[in-house]
């Protein structure tokens, strides 16, 4: 499992491709599950510039962690990676890629996206858009993992 806090630009791509090549045996895993965010130019009705995004050194990290114990608890996992940037970014730079691999797709699908949405709705970050008319601070969160069929928090 690697998980990684970074104040610089990444290619969300090229990330996995080394990770798959340095952490992973050939044939190990017969899935990958992966999902990559990228920076939009807008939200709630406004065009945004850049954005500002923070953290809490050491919290985020055991946080992140803590997810991704979860997810192998509940699936059978082989291998976790987890990058996320925080500081200036500007539109269409990637934020978060999250990368599982498993045996089997579902495990893969269903663990990536039970740690996507709970680091989206629950990890200790913080985001500040800049706007036309200034920054404003971003308090909407999506509201967690749903297993399919099921809304989230039920």
């Amino acid at each position: 499992m690697r998980i990684e806090i970074r104040q610089t630009v990444f290619d969300p791509y090229a990330e996995i491709a080394v990770h798959e090549r340095s952490a992973r045996k050939p044939g190990q895993s017969g899935a990958t599950a992966c999902f990559i965010g990228t920076m939009r130019d807008f939200n709630d009705g406004s065009a945004v510039e850049a954005m500002t995004l923070e953290h809490y050194p050491g919290m985020t990290e055991k946080h992140l962690a803590d997810i991704c114990a979860q997810a192998a608890g509940r699936w059978s996992l082989h291998d976790v990676l987890v990058l996320h940037r925080v500081g200036d970014i500007a539109p269409g730079e990637a934020i978060v890629v999250v990368a599982v691999w498993s045996a089997h797709r579902n495990d893969a699908q269903e663990a990536c996206r039970f740690i996507i949405e709970d680091l989206k709705s629950r990890a200790p970050f913080w985001k500040q858009e800049d706007i036309a008319g200034g920054k404003r601070w971003v308090s909407n969160n999506t509201s967690g993992y749903a297993a399919p069929g099921r809304k989230a928090g039920s």
